[in-house]
């Protein structure tokens, strides 16, 4: 769990509270601004020899890894197999480990047109062909080119911090980034646990405050049909 956040993500104000709270920018996660040579966590009296002794910062684990790949979106046009261009990034393990790959990765707004960028749980790899992911499928919603950056970021933090109830059924999630629109997925990995799949896709929205239907299709459907039809709505 993400620490000191433990209400789903529902509005831009929790937000910005997680973000105060474990935004990282030198590998101390501040919450509030310290004096020179202050170690966060740790109280001072006015006595400097009644003052405790400093501990090493530690961090806050998740309660899954978290791996991000990247699409490289100028070999896709290459005769290659679906999937073979896609590269692993970095895999977190602590709040701490994910702000700092966050904070230097390009958001979607910033990729290049054709680029897909993953966060899925380590050691599953975001094909249809892993073994987790074959029998799933995914949620998707969509957004004009260059407004999805605040949902990607709504949407990771919503599973790194294990707000759904459902979580065990997430695989990753993926932006998809095109010419007019940016596409924001889910993948889990029972298609036919409908129940499982309407609760994702019903709190996902409002993680999202999301307010148009989104749909969910099943990876076996995408595979067989190039426009695939939604198993389920919400």
């Amino acid at each position: 769990m993400i620490e000191n956040f433990e209400k789903p993500i529902t509005t831009n104000e929790d937000a910005k509270k997680l973000l105060t709270i474990t935004k990282i920018g030198d590998g101390r996660g501040e919450e509030s601004e310290l004096e020179e040579g202050k170690i966060l966590g740790v109280e001072y009296s006015e006595d400097p020899a009644s003052e405790p002794m400093k501990t090493p910062y530690s961090k806050h684990p998740l309660q899954y890894s978290w791996t991000f790949w990247f699409d490289t979106p100028s070999a896709k046009y290459k005769q290659t197999a679906w999937g073979s261009n896609i590269r692993p990034v970095h895999t977190v393990s602590s709040v701490e480990d994910f702000w700092s790959v966050y904070n230097n990765v390009y958001r979607p707004s910033k990729l290049v047109v054709g680029a897909d960028f993953h966060c899925f749980k380590n050691k599953i790899e975001p094909k249809w062909e892993d073994p987790v992911c074959a029998n799933g499928g995914k949620w998707t919603v969509c957004f004009a080119r260059g407004k999805s950056d605040v949902c990607w970021l709504y949407t990771l933090l919503a599973m790194i911090g294990e707000q759904f109830d459902c979580g065990d059924e997430i695989c990753g999630a993926v932006v998809n980034v095109r010419a007019r629109q940016e596409k924001i997925a889910i993948w889990t990995k029972n298609a036919a646990n409908e129940a499982a799949q309407l609760r994702i896709g019903r709190q996902w929205k409002e993680f999202l405050e999301y307010n148009d239907t989104i749909g969910f299709i099943f990876h076996e459907d995408a595979m067989k049909e190039r426009v695939a039809k939604n198993r389920y709505t919400v």
